[in-house]
């Protein structure tokens, strides 16, 4: 890049030499501040550096929070009510849009985007993904399409015995517990910092004050206490996946 190397952007830019190299590898795409720091550096375009940025499918809304999924190192995900995004059938994705006020090609959009945010779970060093579902979620039907069901549990199953993956369940005897609250996702980054994405019946928010971030962080850890095992998880989801036959 114009005869800088990742340790002097690094210098520049004030992040680890790790973290820069990543700007220049394919598929990553730098925080929006970022990249606008190193078009400067370099005396380039954003749009000639990192192409894809031009070309984004997901909301305006949503794009700060793909910026952040792309860099983290762990993301810790929790749903009551869904499959989580990243680990959607292309079709249980569309399920999830019916009935919203939406064109058929706005939400060929939508879809393409979610399905678009999932290749970072099959890049070299993928980020570890730690979800937590609600059994019920598993057993919910998507508008009597039962093959679509089946398809898309069996896809969780197989996304669940991945090394770089880590799928639990919480059992539908539980009783109240905190992920009544709704759904939400932490993500960690390079640097240790840690950001959040929750769910609500409006549109989404991300959140990155520190202290908000540690209140999800301990409700996270209380609701994976009252999840399954990995294995005992893995067994209900393929137990789930057959009921829809």
């Amino acid at each position: 890049m114009a005869g800088e190397t990742a340790e002097s952007l690094a210098a520049q830019t004030g992040v680890d030499p790790k973290t820069a190299a990543r700007w220049i590898s394919p598929g990553r795409v730098p925080q929006p501040r970022r990249r606008a720091q190193v078009a400067t550096i370099l005396g380039r375009d954003v749009g000639d550096l990192w192409p894809d940025v031009l070309k984004r499918r997901e909301p305006q809304w949503l794009r700060e929070w793909v910026d952040w999924e792309r860099e983290a190192v762990t993301l810790r995900w929790f749903e009551h009510t869904w499959i989580p995004g990243l680990l959607q059938t292309e079709e249980y994705a569309r399920a999830t849009l019916a009935g919203e006020p939406l064109t058929s090609g706005e939400v060929d959009e939508l879809v393409a985007s979610r399905l678009d945010r999932q290749t970072i779970l099959r890049r070299d060093r993928p980020p570890l993904l730690s979800a937590v579902v609600f059994e019920g979620v598993l057993y919910q039907s998507a508008y009597g399409d039962r093959d679509l069901m089946r398809k898309q549990v069996e896809h969780l199953a197989t996304c669940a015995a991945l090394p770089s993956m880590q799928v639990h369940v919480v059992p539908k005897d539980v009783g109240m517990y905190p992920g009544l609250g709704g759904g939400f996702i932490i993500a960690e980054l390079p640097t240790g910092e840690h950001v959040a994405h929750a769910d609500s019946q409006a549109r989404a928010h991300i959140e990155n004050d520190a202290a908000q971030v540690a209140t999800l962080s301990r409700r996270w850890e209380r609701i994976r206490g009252e999840a399954l095992s990995g294995a005992q998880s893995l067994d209900l989801i393929r137990k789930a996946a057959g009921s829809w036959t």
